[in-house]
């Protein structure tokens, strides 16, 4: 049998809560999930599932998103409502 290790790392109290309510439904440990993750990524050499940014986010938009609210602040600009009658 192989020698097994503990491993610490820190989440978030409500997500490690919500993450321990699933796997007690799924009829598993904390342990068992993270194993379960561990042992995919080790055999497929991946993530077993995207991992992607926002574009929202991304530093060109932020930026873009940040001159139009100086460019608006300026010029007294005012938002509008859509009247979508």
């Amino acid at each position: 049998m192989a020698q097994t290790v503990n491993v610490n790392f820190r989440m978030d109290s409500a997500l490690k809560q919500q993450m321990d309510s699933i796997c007690e439904e799924l009829g598993m440990s904390l342990t068992t999930a993270f194993t379960i993750f561990a042992r995919k990524v080790c055999r497929e050499k991946k993530i077993p599932f995207e991992v992607s940014v926002d574009p929202f986010y991304s530093k060109e938009n932020m930026d873009r998103l940040r001159r139009s609210i100086a460019q608006m602040e300026a010029t007294g600009g005012t938002i509008h409502e859509v009247d979508n009658a």
